[in-house]
């Protein structure tokens, strides 16, 4: 049956005004990342980095590693000894529950509490603070806050957490490690290409080994995805993915994209929305409601067909929905899902070959699996016979306007937006970051410090591809959102976009590894990537 599909949001589209970009520099030392036959250059830019008081040491250092691409490693900042390890007690709507927090912690023996307000997204309509967290102790080590923090859940204190106060959103000296990659558009002879995990759905990869299997010269992670089986299937993309012009996940409607065109020459940053059906020889139709995914499970939402809860992007919350209709194409794997529901085979003329009355059946080479759980499988039951010819219409959308999907284009899922039209205008709520119901989900994606990875365009339609470590005191304390969009702004974007960050961040020069990974196991497995190759 048909259902209705939701308006994306306006986003205007980015200049690519072709230009030349041009370095002004002056030596000074720094930590240099070097090829044998690029040499580097170090250099220092009147703009520093908008992070911490204007007066803290910044090194720069700069190379070719290809014709057209620069990289950049930036340090900035330093330790500040009022930076600390303390203990958050608890996170409250108001600062009557934060006073009550503190005199309960006070009459508990714990005397030394703080409290410190959140802020709302940039794009929240309510008014007031976010919330409060409600701090005590006061540790140079992290050692010392993690016993405080077994001493305060002996004494029946729940939802504790050890907080490094370099990572609030509030004024610090850092310090901070920034690396970039800028692609010269007119003078780049090779192509960026997302690339897929193993090169298909299912499972995950390392940055590392994705550009090894390509032999790229650089690369960065990129969008979300799904972690864990609970969630969906791990490795599937949480958000729209395009390769090479064919849809591999569908979107989360109206959630900004990274689009690449021209063998990824060419890049624009917009809301985009998916809308999928099937019609049967019979004149029957039914809605599609994802690609390449378990059935029932919607990682981040943002779908469409009854979802529960809601319809509306929320970021690493996985919607629920038990009658859904997914098309599984070669690009997910060998085999489709297997779940309690129906699924037809169709060949490449869209004709049924074959029909399964339990899932979790081999995926064609050359043709496509349409699988169906609760009314959707009733459905498939109905209407796609054995020998019935199914139309498949698949509808891309950027910015409320139809896309003509093209074998040279390609996206990558990202969000919240951090530049539009070369203002910062961040619109967390609007692309699922703050829950109502919990309030410090934003607080602590957006607005404490976190690793990050960010693309961005400039007004000369060079791209630019930057990761932020974090998580690691002493070393790199990482970004807000805000911090975010000030740094592309200050490196010369006009349109720029969140990628996946955390865990996931990761930049990779040859094959190296630039960024240091925040997990403690190291670096961490992904679903897909952006890589710089040769042509």
């Amino acid at each position: 049956m048909n259902r209705l599909i939701k308006k994306t949001m306006p986003l205007a589209a980015v200049s690519l005004a072709a230009g030349l970009f041009i370095y002004s520099v002056q030596s000074f030392p720094a930590e240099a990342h070097t090829q044998k036959d690029l040499p580097s250059q170090v250099h220092s830019e009147k703009a520093s980095l908008p992070l911490g008081p204007s007066n803290l040491k910044e090194k720069r250092v700069t190379e070719g590693i290809a014709p057209g691409v620069t990289f950049t490693k930036i340090t900035r900042g330093e330790p500040s000894a009022k930076d600390v390890y303390t203990v958050e007690a608890a996170f409250v709507d108001t600062e009557q529950e934060a006073r009550n927090v503190v005199r309960k912690l006070k009459n508990d023996g714990f005397e030394d509490s703080k409290v410190v307000g959140a802020k709302r997204a940039m794009d929240d309509q309510t008014k007031g603070s976010l919330g409060f967290s409600v701090r005590t102790g006061s540790f140079p080590a992290e050692k010392e806050a993690k016993a405080l923090q077994e001493r305060l859940s002996e004494k029946g204190y729940s939802g504790l957490r050890v907080v490094y106060t370099g990572e609030d959103g509030q004024m610090t000296t850092g310090p901070w490690v920034v690396n970039i990659l800028e692609v010269h558009r007119n003078q780049f002879l090779g192509k960026v290409i997302p690339s897929l995990a193993q090169d298909q759905v299912q499972g995950k990869e390392t940055l590392t080994s994705m550009t090894s299997r390509h032999k790229a010269f650089a690369g960065l992670n990129g969008g979300y995805f799904v972690v864990n089986e609970r969630d969906g299937t791990p490795g599937d993309p949480a958000g729209i993915t395009v390769i090479n012009g064919q849809l591999v996940s569908e979107a989360i409607n109206s959630r900004s994209s990274l689009i690449f065109s021209s063998a990824g020459k060419k890049a624009d940053i917009a809301s985009v929305s998916t809308s999928m059906f099937v019609q049967s020889t019979d004149g029957a139709v039914r809605e599609i409601d994802g690609v390449n995914r378990i059935p029932g499970l919607i990682r981040n939402c943002g779908g469409t067909g009854g979802d529960s809860p809601t319809e509306m992007p929320k970021h690493d919350f996985t919607c629920q929905d038990e009658s859904e209709l997914i098309h599984f194409t070669p690009a997910f794997g060998e085999s489709t899902e297997s779940v309690d529901g129906f699924e037809v085979v169709l060949n490449q003329k869209g004709e049924v070959v074959e029909t399964r009355s339990h899932p979790g059946g081999k995926i064609p080479d050359k043709g496509s699996v349409l699988a169906g759980t609760g009314e959707a499988g009733q459905w498939l039951r109905s209407h796609a016979k054995r020998g019935v010819k199914l139309r498949i219409q698949r509808k891309i959308s950027a910015n409320g306007k139809p896309m003509n999907m093209k074998t040279s284009m390609s996206m990558i899922n990202g969000g919240p937006r951090l530049l539009k039209n070369g203002k910062i205008s961040i619109n967390a709520v609007e692309e699922g970051f703050h829950w109502e119901e919990k309030p410090d989900f934003y607080y602590r994606f957006g607005e404490r410090r976190n690793p990050r990875t960010l693309a961005g365009i400039k007004e000369n339609g060079n791209l630019l591809f930057v990761t932020i470590d974090g998580r690691a005191p002493g070393w790199s304390v990482g970004a807000s959102f805000e911090e975010s969009a000030r740094i592309m702004k200050s490196l010369g974007a006009v349109e720029a976009i969140n990628l996946d960050g955390g865990g996931s961040t990761s930049m990779t020069i040859g094959q190296e590894l630039v960024t240091r990974p925040s997990d403690q196991s190291g670096e961490r497995p992904i679903a897909d990537g952006i890589l710089l190759v040769n042509e």
